[in-house]
């Protein structure tokens, strides 16, 4: 009995050193967790000690800090993007609602200063009212119709004035598209009915034109077929005359049979046969 009581001390002992061995290794387990920080790629780290933001901007990779002590936030540099929508007037007082997106992203060097002076919101405190109010500025130099038709012009004009105003916060604009232009019910019903009578007046001079260059046609035809005309009329000479006449004198010497016609009239020739035949003279008659 005193054998078995004297070796329960060694026993718990044993365990007691094993529990604490295994806390002393989850301890230093959470320390050494607790010191190592990650910075992942397209970001930048900002040390914070007691609240307080260190200027040191951490470059992606592993980095050591005190455990719980400091901690690392991560600003992102990637291009983001902020869609935001405006309700503005043109220049002719017509009311436009217009839906932008902008990419923009963080200069990695100036990432203390924008976080300490503004804080990881800087989208909704400083790009979207700047882009607003500058959306709404240059809406105002626009007439209506102009918006449509120039909208790469009034995209660019809104990237100059928001890179400016960015830049000040150190926010790099990347770029800014105007997704659509929302117009009132009425000016799209004269919008539409604009276009249909250009199209209407577009095909009035097309058929005009068609039938301007139709008529231009006829002309020239005519013209030449006159011009054709003279020159046959030109080419009709005596001497043609007469050979034609004997052609169609030489055809009835081809066709005649030997008799005398018993009844004649008109003025077709007829032609002596004794002449024909005997190589004298003849005498042409016309029958009565």
């Amino acid at each position: 009995m005193e054998t078995g009581t004297s070796q329960n001390p060694k026993k718990n002992n044993n365990v007691g050193r094993i529990a604490t061995s295994i806390g002393v290794i989850l301890v230093l387990a959470i320390v050494g967790m607790s010191s190592v920080t990650q910075i992942q790629y397209g970001h930048v780290g900002l040390y914070k000690t007691f609240g307080k933001l260190n200027e040191n901007v951490l470059k992606p990779g592993i980095h050591l800090k005190l455990p719980f002590i400091q901690s690392v936030i991560q600003v992102n540099t990637q291009v983001a993007k902020t869609e935001t929508d405006t309700t503005a007037s043109s220049k002719d007082l017509q009311p436009v609602s217009t839906h932008v997106v902008v990419n923009f992203s963080v200069n990695e060097d100036s990432a203390y200063k924008l976080m300490n002076n503004i804080g990881s919101s800087y989208d909704t405190i400083v790009i979207n009212p700047a882009i607003q109010e500058i959306v709404k500025e240059v809406t105002a130099r626009y007439q209506a119709e102009e918006l449509i038709s120039l909208r790469d012009k009034v995209a660019g004009e809104i990237n100059e004035e928001l890179t400016k105003r960015l830049a000040v916060y150190d926010l790099n604009v990347r770029e800014v598209n105007i997704v659509n232009f929302n117009f009132s019910e009425a000016f799209n019903q004269s919008i539409e009915a604009k276009q249909v009578a250009q199209q209407q007046a577009l095909k009035a001079s097309n058929d005009l034109k068609r039938i301007e260059i139709e008529a231009q046609q006829k002309i020239a035809q005519a013209q030449a077929e006159a011009e054709s005309l003279k020159l046959k009329k030109q080419e009709v000479t005596a001497e043609l005359v007469q050979l034609k006449q004997i052609e169609v004198q030489e055809k009835a010497v081809e066709k005649w049979d030997g008799h005398l016609p018993t009844v004649t009239g008109g003025a077709t020739p007829f032609i002596d046969v004794e002449s024909l035949t005997s190589g004298s003279t003849s005498i042409p008659s016309t029958t009565p």
